[in-house]
């Protein structure tokens, strides 16, 4: 059959297929591409893996060269004994320096570590620490950093030394029998005692610490209602009226200028050291030790290393501690001394009393003998006695 004349002679043809146009459905434009993940990998399990790994054993004859490698190195320390006191005992105390390889107990250093350092320590000569020298001070300064009363004017000029040894000697007389604290006697010239206060001075500069003559209680820590020798367990030895206007009148001297006869010396074994700048009797009044008050509970991770205890309370949790580690005054630099040795016993020369004055608790330094000029002073941080009830060393 002859095809139509109306059709086209290529309309049955078909177009090239690049010349299609393919529109796809909106079913498929929708639909969203999904993307090939590869193939997981596979992972052998440890029992296959055991199965062809090789068996390693270790040499016998290394772990003894260890064994007595280690022994070796036990008797070594074992040789070990303390650059101060010249004792190998209470080994757990010893510190060995990780520079000269030198032994020290904790308790023989000064400033006194704690506890053991974590990470690398060196003794105080490799430390540098015997390099500290004392700054100088102009006396405008001193007046500034001591807050010394101005109007006074008792830094150049002060009481009569024999006027002080005058009230000592009556006091001591009309009250031989109760043995009542004296004043201390001032050096009377005064720029010797512009030295003395800028040796101090330089040794809280040195320090990062501010004066403070008297107990601070700052926030966060204990509050001041908390210091109560109504607390304390067992009863504080109450501190007579004489004695406290004694005290008064040592802390009135102190703002005026007239700081008791003591100086600050650096010493490359024993650190910042107070030695006496003149003699000083029996039973003198030389400072009171001063800080920031805290709860015990609150520093039994501290490194500070002249905390004093302050009240030990029948409640363990209200117990207190004085912290002279960014206040305090130079009680902080009077090292404690072991005094159960002989040695110790001839060197202290200083006793802390623990004391209640008008119902609160103050810890006073006082002579327990006749100290010469030059003398360093030293107090027993050992415990307590009967008479004079004092510190535990924390």
């Amino acid at each position: 059959m002859a095809p139509s004349s109306s059709a086209s002679p290529a309309a049955g043809l078909s177009r090239p297929v690049a010349q299609r146009k393919v529109r796809p459905s909106a079913d498929y434009r929708r639909r969203p591409r999904m993307s090939v993940s590869p193939p997981p990998k596979k992972f052998r399990s440890m029992v296959e893996i055991m199965k062809v790994a090789k068996r390693v054993e270790l040499p016998v004859e290394e772990e003894e060269d260890d064994e007595e490698s280690e022994e070796e190195e036990e008797d070594d320390y074992g040789e070990v004994v303390c650059e101060q006191c010249g004792s190998g005992e209470r080994p757990e105390e010893l510190l060995l320096c990780d520079k000269c390889n030198k032994g020290f107990h904790m308790l023989c250093l000064r400033p006194i570590v704690v506890r053991v350092p974590i990470g690398p320590w060196h003794c105080p000569h490799c430390s540098g620490d015997q390099h500290r020298i004392i700054k100088s001070f102009s006396q405008k300064k001193i007046v500034d950093f001591f807050r010394i009363q101005k109007e006074s004017q008792m830094v150049v000029k002060c009481s009569s030394a024999q006027d002080t040894r005058k009230r000592r000697k009556r006091s001591l007389v009309f009250h031989k029998r109760r043995r009542r604290l004296s004043l201390y006697i001032p050096t009377e010239d005064p720029h010797r005692r512009l030295v003395q206060m800028a040796s101090l001075a330089s040794a809280l500069t040195a320090l990062d610490m501010e004066f403070s003559d008297e107990l601070t209680y700052m926030p966060g820590m204990a509050r001041k209602s908390s210091n109560s020798a109504k607390f304390e367990s067992g009863g504080m030895q109450v501190l007579s009226k004489e004695d406290t206007e004694t005290l008064e009148q040592c802390r009135a001297m102190y703002k005026r200028g007239e700081c008791p006869p003591l100086m600050v010396v650096f010493d490359s074994r024993e650190g910042y050291t107070v030695e006496a700048d003149g003699p000083i009797k029996d039973l003198t009044i030389l400072a009171e030790y001063t800080g920031d008050v805290d709860y015990i509970r609150n520093r039994q991770e501290d490194d500070c290393d002249s905390m004093m205890t302050l009240l030990l309370a029948r409640d363990p949790s209200k117990s207190l501690v004085i912290c002279p580690d960014k206040r305090g005054n130079i009680s902080r630099f009077i090292n404690g001394i072991n005094n159960h040795s002989p040695e110790g016993k001839k060197k202290q020369n200083l006793k802390c009393v623990r004391y209640s004055v008008k119902g609160a608790c103050h810890v006073l330094l006082v002579a327990i003998r006749d100290i010469a000029k030059g003398e360093r002073l030293y107090y027993d941080y050992n415990g307590y006695e009967h008479e004079y009830p004092t510190h535990h060393f924390v």
